[in-house]
């Protein structure tokens, strides 16, 4: 199977005052492109997609083309999940509605991840998506009141994801934490990558592929997991 991998977009993000709304366009239309022309089966957004709650409009058409070159125009279905930057009450609209043409997003955290299915010739493929993981919504959403740092609420969600893959099918993780290891980046918010916003790299053991975003580099010493 096939997939692009992508995070943090960050659209209506301003540098120094400068609008990059241009630059996305570009950037993303590169994307599509390269989805395209790669025949993928699927696209996976790991969190982050708006630099901020409550975005400019602008960047929520920029979005919108985005998912209509993809989904409609290309039929090649999209995975996105919510990260820490973007409101997840909005980002989660209309997502039972939109499923159902191959855009799946799971902005709210719930008691179980979202589950996707794709199929290939070698069978199904299982994609489970994991939110932003916030402790306070994680204790009230499991009603775990041990759940008091990142990394214990994200092992809990990650318990469950585990359980949703039926025995010798392959599995992708699409979420958005700051995993010990990987390298912090001056553009992240510093509140979230101190150390008790960091979660475990042991705990993504046994997904065939992990989908992360929010560190904006790769990893330097995960070795070969």
């Amino acid at each position: 199977m096939r997939l692009l991998h992508t995070a943090d977009w960050h659209l209506g993000i301003r540098f120094h005052q400068r609008d990059l709304l241009a630059d996305q366009v570009h950037v993303l239309d590169q994307l599509v492109r390269t989805a395209v022309d790669a025949k993928v089966d699927a696209v996976l957004v790991a969190g982050d997609v708006y630099d901020r709650g409550i975005p400019p409009a602008e960047a929520v058409r920029l979005l919108d083309d985005t998912l209509e070159q993809l989904v409609q125009k290309a039929g090649i279905p999209v995975v996105l999940i919510a990260g820490n930057h973007d409101d997840d009450q909005r980002v989660a609209f209309g997502s039972r509605l939109l499923a159902r043409s191959g855009y799946h997003v799971t902005g709210l955290l719930s008691p179980d991840p979202g589950h996707v299915v794709l199929h290939d010739a070698h069978g199904p493929a299982h994609i489970l998506s994991i939110p932003y993981v916030d402790p306070p919504k994680a204790r009230e959403c499991l009603a775990d009141p041990a759940l008091t740092t990142h990394n214990a609420a994200f092992a809990a969600y990650l318990q469950r994801a585990k359980a949703m893959i039926p025995e010798g099918q392959r599995s992708v993780l699409v979420a958005h934490e700051f995993v010990a290891g990987g390298l912090a980046c001056d553009s992240e918010r510093p509140l979230t990558v101190g150390g008790t916003g960091a979660v475990d790299v042991a705990g993504l053991d046994g997904f065939d592929y992990v989908a992360l975003g929010h560190l904006h580099r790769p990893p330097a010493s995960w070795g070969e997991r």
